[in-house]
């Protein structure tokens, strides 16, 4: 049976004395696989930022059961400055090194297991190669790479289906289903549509959180749950099922 290794317990936070999340309750477990919906400013980023310590909530607490375990992070694109002169090769050692010490010298076993990544995932060509000089896709491809380079026991993913094509999209949820069989994750997500095939389960988020237990997501569910966002259905010709207007 799979453990709880997260649990974001009763937490309430935000920025400068004002709320986004209020009494949130969440337990992560061992090899879950969660996908986090809600509309924009509905609190979703802030709850992964409370999760990952890099705030602090107003109330309640972050707990790990099994102790302190190690988290990999994929920041929204928009984040992330692509004129920074940095190399890809740069960017997935970064994974690989405390966070408080940027001097740290890799061991060869280290920058081998770097490499390693890079070629998995079909960026070899641009190992020695600015950031500057990929697309979405191919970035959010070397920034996966930085997230999954400790190895760590849960990988957080906010949007990382932004800015990039179809093609990058199917390749990416292949590698997540990999990862899933070793780790937890949690995905940030809008396509909906998208959702229900990868996830195991479901948390909607505004405001507060509603956990639904399976991957399974109707209309019907997202009213109860308070959820205001559109549902897409893909098909033939993909479109989206919005209500009578």
């Amino acid at each position: 049976m799979n453990q709880i290794i997260a649990r974001l317990k009763n937490v309430t936070a935000g920025y400068n004395g004002e709320s986004v999340l209020k009494e949130i309750f969440l337990e992560i477990k061992e090899n879950d696989f969660i996908g986090i919906i809600g509309p924009n400013g509905g609190g979703k980023t802030t709850m992964l930022k409370v999760l990952l310590g890099i705030i602090e909530p107003f109330r309640g607490n972050v707990d790990f059961p099994l102790g302190k375990i190690n988290m990999g992070y994929l920041p929204q694109a928009s984040q992330i400055d692509k004129n920074f002169p940095i190399s890809v090769k740069e960017v997935v050692e970064a994974g690989l090194k405390p966070t408080h010490r940027w001097s740290h010298q890799l061991s060869k076993s280290q920058k081998e297991s770097a490499l390693g990544l890079i070629k998995e995932a079909g960026m070899e060509r641009y190992y020695k190669k600015p950031i500057g000089v990929l697309s979405g896709g191919q970035l959010q491809k070397v920034l996966l790479c930085r997230a999954i380079a400790s190895n760590p026991q849960l990988l957080v993913l906010d949007e990382p289906n932004t800015y990039v094509d179809k093609h990058f999209e199917s390749e990416l949820h292949q590698w997540l289903k990999k990862l899933n069989e070793k780790m937890a994750i949690l995905l940030v997500s809008h396509d909906v549509g998208t959702i229900p095939s990868l996830v195991k389960s479901i948390a909607c988020v505004n405001g507060t959180l509603h956990y639904h237990p399976s991957n399974q997501l109707t209309l019907e569910l997202l009213k109860v749950y308070d959820c205001p966002i559109d549902l897409i259905t893909h098909g033939p010709v993909p479109h989206r099922v919005l209500k009578k207007h």
